[in-house]
């Protein structure tokens, strides 16, 4: 009964219950966070899925509260005329994490069993020469120490359409909505194609995919940080609280009138 009481009439978890959570886990994280930073550990996550799904949100829930030093997304453009022209996995290897770090790929080499697929970007040969290589190099990477996790958020085509619809009708989110999604839209039986043969190469037992039900965001959000802190066992550093001494004030400086300052206007004075 108790637990009855975290959601909606509607079965949506109450914003109040959701808010508690996601500080409680962001939290952890920042205590996961720490563990890397101290035992030099090099992870790297996957966010990978259909457009609209809310990677961006989740990714956003996540390093709301890390050191971007420690934490940092890599959102890669489209290649570039000399990147086309070098190893596939090339320009994705130079921002893998060093010890002590945590990246977040917001896509990922994934790109050409998807997009690139889909949209006919790249060749027959080229695809199944990645569906050949992938695995191999993600074992790679897992044997230089890297601790890979992917995560594939998965969104039902009346969600996604809600959320294409709520982008064009919001201001602050039109600039989300790009002529690729469109596109997307339409090949939505294309795009499930794609997916379930990308997953029967590169659905590994050392790398498996997580698949996170993301037609709720909230429960995708929390789901996914949840999850994310189970893959990595981690202690707690946090340290003790500092007990900061007075300050000292120099009584000989004086400042310069505050007259000679520019300041920002104060829009929203009485």
């Amino acid at each position: 009964m108790e637990q009855e009481s975290i959601f909606t009439e509607k079965g949506n978890l109450k914003e109040s219950f959701y808010l508690e959570e996601l500080t409680k886990l962001q939290i952890e994280m920042v205590k996961l966070q720490e563990w890397i930073k101290y035992k030099k550990l090099k992870v790297v996550v996957i966010f990978e899925g259909r457009d609209a799904a809310g990677k961006g949100g989740v990714i956003k829930s996540i390093t709301e509260k890390l050191n971007p030093r420690v934490c940092r997304v890599v959102a890669l453009g489209t290649p570039t005329e000399k990147e086309k022209t070098q190893w596939y996995f090339q320009r994705y290897a130079a921002q893998l994490p060093a010890g002590g770090e945590m990246v977040l790929f917001d896509r990922s080499w994934y790109n050409r069993a998807g997009v690139e697929r889909v949209m006919g970007f790249c060749t027959d040969d080229e695809y199944q020469d990645f569906l050949r290589s992938c695995p191999n190099f993600e074992r790679m990477l897992i044997r230089a120490n890297i601790i890979l996790i992917k995560y594939w958020f998965s969104v039902s085509e009346e969600e996604q359409e809600k959320r294409f619809q709520s982008r064009i009708e919001d201001p602050t989110k039109r600039w989300k909505i790009s002529e690729m999604d469109l596109k997307s839209r339409e090949l939505w039986v294309e795009y499930s194609k794609a997916k379930d043969d990308m997953f029967s190469y590169t659905d590994t037992k050392i790398s498996p995919w997580y698949v996170v039900n993301a037609d709720d965001k909230k429960k995708a959000h929390l789901n996914t940080i949840k999850h994310l802190l189970n893959q990595i066992p981690y202690k707690d550093l946090t340290p003790i609280p500092i007990q900061l001494t007075e300050r000292c004030h120099n009584k000989g400086y004086v400042r310069p009138p505050m007259q000679e300052q520019t300041f920002v206007k104060d829009y929203y004075s009485k």
